[in-house]
C-alpha cells in the first residue's frame, strides 16, 4: 500500500497548490512515482503541475453511454477499465488521475464509484499517492477519500476558513473514516494573522503544521498559468510546504 496523502478544505484555500507542491516534494526526496488524483470536479491539479491532462473518469462515463462504443466481444467493465487507463495522465514521476465534472445534474454517483475502484487497482504500483479532494465536505461522506496515513485541513487566513477546516475534520472523525493523522495547514498567511486566529485554530483541536505565507512568486506563476513545479527552491512557499513535509515525516 502506498502512504496516503489527502487535501481538503473549503473552496480557494490552497488545496491545489499544496497538493502540487507535496508532490514535488515527494519526487525531490525519492517517494516516487506518485499516484495524484484530482477528485475535485473543478479540476485544476493539472495546470498546477504542468500537467495537460489525457482525460477525465467523466469522460469515460460519456463514452460508455453509448452502447456501440464497446467493442465487440469486451464486457462494459473491461471497457471501462481499458478507457480509465487511457485516461492517466502519466510521467516519469508523476500519474494523474482526474475526476473531471458530474455524470448529470449535480450527480456524482458513478463517477465516484469508478474512481474508488480503479484507485484501489492502481494504488500498489506506487510509493504515495495525494489526492486533492473537492471543495467542501462532499467527497469525505461519499467516502472517495479513505485509508489516509494523513489528512492536510487547509484554511485561508479568515475565521470561517479555520471554522470551515475544523467542521472537515469532525466529519472526518464522525465517519469513521480510516485516518492516521490530521493537520490543519493555513494558507497565504503571516505570522501576526496567524497569532490573531490562534484562539479559532485550537477550537478545531488540530495541530497546526504550517503556515504558508503569502508568495508573490506563487500569485505571479498562478495569474500566468505557470506550473507551481517549476517555483524557485527558495521560494517562501515551497520552503514552507517542504519544512513542513520534513516535520511530519514524509
Amino acid at each position: 500500500m502506498p502512504e496516503h496523502i489527502s487535501i481538503a478544505g473549503k473552496g480557494g484555500t490552497g488545496k491545489t497548490t499544496l497538493s502540487s507542491l507535496l508532490i514535488r516534494y515527494l519526487c525531490e526526496t525519492g517517494k516516487k512515482p506518485v499516484l495524484a488524483v484530482d477528485a475535485d470536479p473543478n479540476s485544476n491539479l493539472g495546470e498546477g503541475m504542468g500537467m495537460a491532462v489525457a482525460g477525465t473518469v467523466a469522460d469515460v462515463l460519456a463514452d460508455i453511454k453509448n452502447p456501440d462504443a464497446i467493442p465487440g466481444g469486451m464486457s462494459k467493465h473491461a471497457y471501462i477499465e481499458y478507457r480509465l487507463h487511457g485516461a492517466l495522465t502519466e510521467s516519469s514521476d508523476v500519474d494523474l488521475l482526474t475526476m473531471g465534472g458530474p455524470e448529470g445534474a449535480g450527480c456524482y454517483c458513478a463517477p465516484n464509484d469508478i474512481l474508488k475502484a480503479y484507485i484501489e487497482k492502481l494504488q500498489d504500483n506506487y510509493s504515495c499517492m495525494v489526492m486533492d479532494n473537492e471543495a467542501g465536505l462532499e467527497h469525505l461522506s461519499r467516502r472517495i477519500a479513505q485509508n489516509m496515513d494523513i489528512m492536510f485541513i487547509t484554511s485561508d487566513p479568515t475565521v470561517r476558513g479555520v471554522r470551515s477546516a475544523g467542521r472537515i475534520a469532525q466529519l472526518v472523525k464522525s465517519l469513521k473514516l480510516d485516518y492516521g493523522r490530521l493537520y490543519f495547514v493555513l494558507s497565504r498567511s503571516e505570522e501576526e494573522k496567524a497569532r490573531e486566529l490562534q484562539p479559532e485554530i485550537e477550537a478545531t483541536g488540530l495541530e497546526l503544521a504550517a503556515i504558508i505565507p503569502y508568495d508573490p512568486q506563487l500569485a505571479d506563476y498562478d495569474a500566468r498559468g505557470c506550473s507551481f513545479i517549476d517555483l524557485p527552491a527558495d521560494s517562501p512557499s515551497y520552503r514552507a510546504v517542504r519544512e513542513m513535509a520534513q516535520q511530519v515525516g514524509l
